[in-house]
């Protein structure tokens, strides 16, 4: 075979598989257009999804933020609330004492500050107990404690007792230190 023979072969070949795939396009142009353009829309349609989730997902961040702000503002408020309700009972705890020092002012200053400082005590308890059980039985030992004081020390002053103790106050924090133990 000769060299020109051989080229016109192979021009005869490469003819043939230009023909044969310009044929298949042709046949198949209508399906490719089609699949194109259902990717299109499938293209189209994610984005339109994509969107609205996108939005979605906005709003509902919006709608979070706005709820742990409102959040946070009520639990400052309740903070602050809660502060200065604390203040009151330690300056109430404060009038309780000088009434302790004024009542008896044959006891020692120590036994007065340390049956303020047992009150304290238990206003502290009360106040970081978590649970709420727990938190209302403590509150009602520090009422409990405060009445007693505050009977003892107004019967004290209604009596001439100049050397009497505050006797049920001073059981009380011996039964609370006893029941630690």
């Amino acid at each position: 075979m000769s060299i020109k023979k051989w080229i016109l072969h192979l021009v005869g070949i490469v003819h043939s598989v230009k023909d044969e795939n310009l044929h298949w396009q042709a046949t198949n142009h209508e399906l490719n257009n089609k699949l194109k353009h259902q990717q299109a829309l499938h293209e189209q349609s994610l984005v339109a999804e994509l969107q609205k989730r996108n939005a979605q997902l906005a709003h509902d961040l919006e709608l979070l933020k706005t709820q742990h702000e409102t959040e946070l503002v009520i639990f400052k408020t309740r903070c602050e609330q809660d502060i200065k309700d604390y203040k009151h009972y330690l300056k109430a705890l404060d009038q309780l004492k000088l009434s302790i020092q004024n009542s008896y002012a044959h006891l020692p200053e120590a036994v007065a500050f340390t049956i303020h400082h047992h009150a304290k005590q238990l206003l502290n308890k009360m106040w970081e107990a978590n649970d709420f059980e727990k938190k209302m039985q403590l509150e009602m030992k520090l009422i409990q404690f405060m009445t007693v004081l505050h009977e003892e020390t107004s019967h004290y002053l209604e009596q001439d007792n100049d050397k009497k103790l505050p006797e049920k106050t001073l059981n009380l924090i011996q039964q609370r230190e006893n029941s630690r133990k």
